[in-house]
C-alpha cells in the first residue's frame, strides 16, 4: 500500500493513535509532500517543543519507506483540473490541501487524512 500522509495523520501517528500507527506500519511506501513538511515545521516553529518535534520528523523521514514528494509541472496541471472541478461544484478546499490532492492523484497514492473536505474529490482515494 502506497500512501501520502497528511499533517493530521502524521500528528496522530506521533501521538500513537492506533489507526494511524496501523496504517503507517502496513504501508510499503510513505510519501510526505513538501506542503505537509512545511505545515508541520510551521507548527513546530510556533510551539514549545520545536527541537524535539524536528528530531522526531527527521527520524521519520530517514526511514527507507519514507520519501519526500515535490511538485513539478504535471502537478500544476492536476492542481488546475481539481481547482476547476471544485469551483464548478461550489466546494472549494484550502489551497495547501488542493496541492496535496494534486500530488496524490498524480502519483496514484492513497491519501491518509482526517479532513472530510477531500470527499469533494470522488476520484481521490482516501483512507
Amino acid at each position: 500500500m502506497r500512501i501520502l500522509v497528511d499533517s493530521n495523520r502524521y500528528q496522530d501517528f506521533c501521538e500513537g493513535a492506533p489507526e494511524a500507527v496501523h496504517v503507517i506500519r502496513r504501508a510499503t511506501d510513505i510519501l510526505m509532500p513538501f506542503i505537509v513538511l512545511g505545515e508541520l515545521r510551521a507548527g513546530f516553529a510556533c510551539g514549545t517543543r520545536s527541537y524535539k518535534n524536528e528530531q522526531m520528523l527527521t527520524r521519520f523521514l530517514n526511514s527507507p519507506r519514507v520519501k519526500q514528494l515535490f511538485a513539478d509541472e504535471d502537478t500544476t496541471h492536476q492542481y488546475a483540473r481539481l481547482f476547476r472541478q471544485l469551483r464548478k461544484q461550489g466546494t472549494p478546499i484550502p489551497t495547501n490541501d488542493l496541492w496535496i490532492a494534486a500530488l496524490a492523484l498524480q502519483h496514484d497514492l492513497l491519501l491518509f487524512t482526517r479532513d472530510a473536505h477531500f470527499n469533494h474529490l470522488p476520484q481521490l482515494p482516501v483512507i
